[in-house]
């Protein structure tokens, strides 16, 4: 019982946590929402990229990504151009004027984190960065885990079938 208790409690901490990202939310421009930001941090920390893969990194339905495109290419924070691989379909990059913006961006949430923080220690701060990523790292695995054990392969015609000896846990 006592480990339900430990994640009712995060529970409530994550709920909790809400009032962190609104704050973090008000310091942005009002040019650039938080859906913006996450794009242009996206493009920045892993380049160009087609749209479908900005979707799946956002964790997002492709016309909500669409619109935090056309959002950002108004401002003229992001450029698509032709995928050469495939005319059809459109690289994003960040334009210079994007960089500028996601450099700004990144001063004042540094700025934020750092005065609100500034009671805590540098193992403090590192110790919940890497949980962070920890708990970021386990929810992108429960995503890209099968539903279910994936089948053993189906033996040679007419060999004999060998027996899946692997346990639940193995197959995870």
């Amino acid at each position: 019982m006592a480990e339900q208790a430990l994640y009712e409690e995060l529970v409530r901490q994550f709920s909790a946590f809400g009032a962190v990202k609104r704050e973090m939310g008000r310091i942005l421009p009002s040019d650039c929402p938080a859906g913006s930001a996450a794009v242009l941090t996206l493009l920045g920390r892993h380049g160009e990229m087609r749209m479908s893969r900005l979707a799946e990194l956002l964790s997002v339905d492709m016309s909500v990504t669409s619109r935090h495109v056309a959002h950002l290419a108004e401002r003229g924070w992001i450029e698509r151009s032709p995928d050469p691989a495939d005319k059809r379909s459109r690289l994003l990059h960040l334009t210079a004027a994007g960089e500028a913006q996601l450099d700004e961006l990144s001063r004042r949430t540094t700025r934020l984190l750092a005065e609100r923080l500034s009671d805590w220690t540098d193992e403090e701060v590192v110790r919940l960065t890497g949980l962070m990523a920890r708990l970021r790292a386990s929810f992108d695995d429960c995503r890209a885990a099968p539903s279910r054990p994936p089948r053993p392969p189906a033996p040679p015609q007419g060999a004999r079938p060998v027996p899946d000896t692997r346990t639940p846990a193995a197959t995870t």
